[in-house]
């Protein structure tokens, strides 16, 4: 098969900037489960509640929808918060967070879900503005607006959060929590707190990457169920609770799934982004930079 050098190049660019969106996606997770051993599986529903209330508010505004993610993201927090309270409350401090509360989660994911259809009905819903179709051209490689503004915006995410766990005393704290909480304690450090906070922000992020991806393209109450796999597939692959690993896994797997929708069909995408995954962890089990 001839393969054409500029198609391959828009093909690696377009997984580029696909990869960027798919960090701002995953990083939530790499907080929750990477950190704080919190399997989110209600995480995919947090970003579609976040593009909704995107659609909904600039529908009525007519806002650009990342703004309004922004000015949204106390909301979320708190919503992230009051959800690990419960959380906490009815199964971590019983001993009881393995199974009933991952089913916890499973019934967020569909009350979300169910609530979003009742709402919104099942019809594609999408925002408008002023990136969303143009194109940037640089010789024969095409940087679509729609991607390159919300991958952009995502690696701001992904870096301002790595310098709030590296530079402040609650980041160190929110990455220790899950390794030594008596070590914590000695520091006037409360545990839960600290994982409240931490899941706050987890759920912060999944709202911003909800505006992202309803730029991307239009979105439905279902359509989160497609990145349960692929989220948890990149923080695995990248390292439970690294950030770099995380972003060089989500480019890894944007690329896999763009040039294999490109010259092989866009079914094929996943089978190979889950084989990466599965040939790095019989390599190196604790995923790119794990430890």
């Amino acid at each position: 098969m001839s393969i054409s050098p500029d198609l391959l190049a828009n093909a690696i660019v377009a997984g580029l900037l696909l990869g960027g969106f798919y960090a701002a996606v995953t990083v939530g997770i790499s907080i929750s489960f990477g950190m704080l051993d919190v399997v989110n599986i209600a995480h995919p529903a947090f970003i579609i509640l976040g593009s909704y209330i995107a659609y909904f508010l600039h529908i009525k505004t007519g806002v650009d929808p990342i703004i309004i993610a922004s000015l949204a993201l106390p909301a979320f927090y708190l919503l992230g918060v009051a959800v690990y309270q419960v959380y906490y409350l009815s199964f971590e401090r019983r001993g009881q967070e393995s199974l009933r509360g991952l089913a916890f989660f499973f019934g967020l994911l569909f009350i979300t879900e169910v609530s979003l259809i009742l709402v919104f009905g099942v019809d594609y819903r999408y925002v408008q503005a002023s990136y969303i179709g143009p194109s940037w051209r640089i010789g024969v490689v095409d940087f679509p607006l729609r991607m390159l503004i919300p991958c952009v915006f995502s690696l701001l995410m992904v870096a301002s959060l790595q310098l709030y766990l590296t530079h402040t005393f609650i980041g160190r704290a929110i990455q220790a929590v899950a390794q030594d909480q008596g070590a914590l304690r000695l520091m006037a450090a409360d545990p839960i707190r600290i994982k409240r906070i931490a899941f706050g922000l987890s759920i912060a992020t999944a709202s911003l990457a909800g505006a992202f991806l309803i730029v991307i393209q239009p979105v439905e109450p279902s359509i989160g169920r497609e990145y349960i796999g692929r989220i948890f597939a990149i923080c695995v692959l990248g390292g439970l609770g690294s950030f770099a690993g995380m972003v060089i896994a989500a480019v890894t797997l944007g690329i896999a799934e763009s040039l294999t929708a490109t010259f092989f069909g866009p079914s094929w995408a996943p089978a190979v982004a889950f084989g990466i995954l599965l040939i790095t962890l019989a390599v190196r089990p604790s995923g790119i930079l794990g430890q």
